[in-house]
């Protein structure tokens, strides 16, 4: 693995080591509304706490444990979390608390956490929840001197007690906290209206029918706007952006215009806070009603659907490092960062802007760090077909095709671009199976409905190979004369980054080639340079997670068992890394940090150890290619062996399964808005590069590689990119979710050190990104 093709190594391992909980005691609760992933966030707090010295207690049934008191409040042991991973609500509880929104209520909860002297508070829960923490950690001095009035604490215990530092996270499937991307809980909650619409989807077709689907979200519409924007809905209504008057003619002038150009079903989806512009309720009767009045021989069916059924470890950091006048923050996700917990005021500001109407301000406030605003310009653009009178007059022919192994997401991203590109004036060419249909001229114009319900789509529709254009590069250059293509969207993995490169190489002999090109990167393996996620990976993600699950799930009530986990991925790391955060590893190992035999040895030993105790099953992900020697079956061999008599071994290889299914909702919503990104790319440098009657683009920045770095879409030439790939073992030189593995060792019980330097944020491009809008935009 050495030598001049080697990728430059990341050390995991050199990280400042300044945690130091010795001497505090933090305590975790639930509060409100349960939401999944509140488990691994008590998980992660608790294991994180008792690594760096400090003690952890359970606080039960959220804000009234902590008002009651007694056996509520409970200290938690390394084992206490084993296995809670992948349940769903919260197993240490949660309750609305009238109690705590008195004074008393908050003096009894002041006593009782003093008794134990817990001064640092991890609160996971809603709004109202993180408000609250907030009024009492503003209460505390004043509470603790009416303790101490009342005789109840001495004044010693005043003294240590004195400050109360609190951090929040934010747990609400309606994602409707300002000051972070996205809530614990909201995924999932996405996840489960999506199984449903794709399920519903084929009873619609098979019987033309329309249905109207309820989805939470009171007062914030992010769960319907994303749904919709994940499934292709005909329409949305959502409680930031009312609906113009009339809208009951035009929502049954547009299902019309479907089913008379064949569509055979339509998805309607509403906010349970939907209202009209006059403050009125919209409810899915109301749209059933409206639509067969309208319509009589139009079927609509509403129907309800139930929407509840990362490495957080942040906030101890957080807790354990307060000084004074410090004490109060929020753990948000534009990259873990810190928020104060005045973003509660600006969450209820958009309420206010909703009761006085002023909805253009309520979205502007959501979407300042939802990209509520992104999403939802983007469903409007993708949703409403224009009238050919009413389009742009544009005369240029665009390419789309996919390359390379088939991603979940490439159809939302070919449907995306479809749209946007037909929305521009274009006319749209779609190639079959990438280069190598390219040059056999597999080419066919594609039109607005021939990509209708491609976004839940799973594969590649266009078909796709793994071909590079080198060898090819006369006929492909004569396949693009015949059909005068203008500019080219390249939707694929490694291969198409390479083929990319090739094309733009080739410019100086190939006039053809000098136009606009832009790829999208799609891939399970997540080794793209110059972008921290690709189309597919969270599916395969999830995939990798849900079995590591089911594989557990299936030795319950029998003796203690390894199992031995084999991801793709090729050379990287990612899935391994990253599927065995998420489900809880006891050792991954991956190609990018190398271990020995000795590494291998010290492994077992410890996982030998943890399986004497209470702990009933171990997990062991090995990445594909992570080392020749070093097998799935020989690591399977070495833990049957060392651990004969404590556990036994059974060994998995996933395979293609990673690469199948249906596309989570992040990659449908991902694809769709990076694909529309990049088309409008095109465009503007089609307009740029006219002269002359032709279009002619030869410069560097007209053949770019569009990719997502700290939460931004960047367009980067792929020449420039070169530097950074590992082109022997198809990998990015450096890769930012390296930086997870110490965190992950840590919470498989190693002594490591982590990296918290940086306030928490896990950041790793530390380049100056353009600030003009046309070359950055927040995802």
């Amino acid at each position: 693995m050495a030598g001049a093709s080697a990728p430059k190594r990341q050390d995991t391992r050199k990280f400042f080591e300044n945690l130091s909980g010795a001497g505090k005691s933090i305590a975790v609760l639930t509060s409100g509304g349960d939401a999944q992933g509140m488990n691994a966030a008590v998980r992660a707090a608790v294991r994180m706490g008792i690594y760096v010295g400090a003690k952890v207690y359970f606080i039960h049934e959220g804000y009234q444990g902590m008002v009651d008191g007694g056996d509520n409040i409970k200290e938690a042991k390394w084992e206490s979390v084993s296995s809670m991973l992948q349940v769903g609500g919260t197993v240490i509880g949660s309750a609305r608390c009238k109690d705590f929104r008195t004074h008393e209520g908050r003096l009894k909860a002041a006593h009782n956490l003093v008794q134990r002297d817990i001064t640092n508070l991890c609160v996971i829960g809603g709004d109202g929840s993180l408000t609250g923490a907030n009024l009492f950690r503003e209460e505390w001095s004043s509470l603790l001197e009416e303790l101490l009035q009342q005789g109840l604490i001495d004044e010693e215990a005043t003294q240590r007690n004195s400050e109360l530092h609190i951090v929040g996270m934010v747990g609400s499937i309606d994602n409707d906290f300002c000051g972070t991307d996205m809530t614990i809980g909201t995924d999932s909650a996405l996840h489960r209206i999506i199984e449903v619409v794709d399920a519903i989807m084929t009873t619609a077709q098979s019987h033309q029918r329309t249905f109207v689907l309820e989805v939470m979200g009171r007062h914030c519409g992010y769960l319907a706007l994303v749904s919709a924007l994940a499934c292709g809905a005909d329409w949305v209504f959502i409680p930031e952006m009312p609906p113009e008057d009339g809208w009951e003619d035009n929502m049954c002038q547009k299902l019309s215009e479907n089913r008379a150009d064949k569509k055979r079903l339509n998805i309607i989806i509403v906010a349970e806070g939907a209202i009209d512009r006059h403050n009125k309720s919209i409810t899915p009767d109301y749209i059933k009603d409206v639509s067969t009045v309208t319509k009589p021989g139009r079927y609509t069916e509403p129907q309800i659907l139930p929407q509840k059924h990362g490495p957080l470890s942040f906030v101890v950091w957080m807790l354990v490092s307060f000084t004074m006048g410090t004490h109060h923050f929020v753990s948000s996700l534009p990259h873990q960062k810190k928020m104060p917990c005045f973003f509660c005021h600006q969450t209820q500001e958009v309420q206010k802007a909703m009761d006085e109407k002023k909805f253009d301000e309520a979205v502007r406030l959501r979407g300042r760090y939802l990209s509520f605003e992104n999403n939802l310009s983007t469903y409007r653009l993708l949703s409403f077909r224009k009238a050919d009178s009413e389009l742009p007059n544009s005369s240029f022919n665009v390419a789309v095709m996919n390359v390379g192994a088939p991603a979940a997401g490439m159809n939302a991203a070919v449907r995306s671009a479809v749209r946007v590109g037909i929305t521009e004036g274009h006319k749209m060419f779609a190639v079959n199976d990438g280069f190598e249909g390219f040059y056999k001229g597999q080419i066919k114009e594609i039109k607005w409905g021939d990509v209708g319900g491609w976004t839940g789509q799973g594969g590649s529709l266009l078909g796709t190979k793994r071909t590079l254009p080198g060898k090819h590069l006369d006929k492909i250059a004569e396949q693009m004369r015949i059909h005068n293509i203008n500019a080219l969207l390249v939707v694929g993995g490694f291969e198409a980054y390479v083929g990319l490169l090739e094309l733009a190489a080739a410019r100086d002999k190939y006039e053809e080639f000098c136009v606009p090109m832009v790829m999208v990167p799609a891939t399970v393996s997540n080794n793209i340079p110059g972008s921290d996620l690709s189309i597919g990976s969270d599916t395969a993600l999830n995939a990798i997670t849900d079995t590591c699950d089911r594989i557990k799930q299936s030795a319950s009530g029998t003796k203690r068992r390894v199992f031995i986990i084999e991801t793709m991925g090729g050379y990287c790391g990612y899935l391994a890394t990253v599927g065995g955060l998420a489900a809880g590893a006891d050792t991954v190992y991956i190609y990018e940090e190398p271990f020995d035999i000795r590494d291998l040895q010290a492994n077992v030993e410890h996982l030998t150890e943890k399986m004497k105790t209470s702990i009933q099953r171990g997990l062991v992900l090995r990445n594909e290619n992570c080392n020749e020697n070093f097998t799935t079956d020989f690591i399977y061999q070495l833990y049957s062996e060392e651990g004969r008599g404590v556990f036994d071994c059974r060994k998995n290889i996933l395979g293609h399964m990673q690469q199948g299914g249906a596309p989570s909702p992040f990659d449908r919503n991902f694809g769709t808005k990076i694909a529309a990104k990049a088309m409008q790319w095109i465009t503007r440098t089609l307009k740029e590069s006219y002269k002359g009657g032709r279009v002619f683009a030869n410069s560097e920045d007209t053949a770019c590689l569009l990719g997502m770095r700290r939460r931004t879409l960047v367009f980067q030439p792929v020449v420039q990119l070169r530097d950074e790939t590992d082109f022997v073992h198809r990998i990015p030189k450096e890769q930012w979710w390296l930086k997870l593995r110490p965190l992950m060792k840590i919470l498989a019980k190693y002594k490591t050190s982590y990296d918290v330097s940086d306030s928490g944020q896990l950041e790793h491009v530390t380049r100056v990104r353009p600030k003009d809008s046309n070359t950055s935009t927040a995802i």
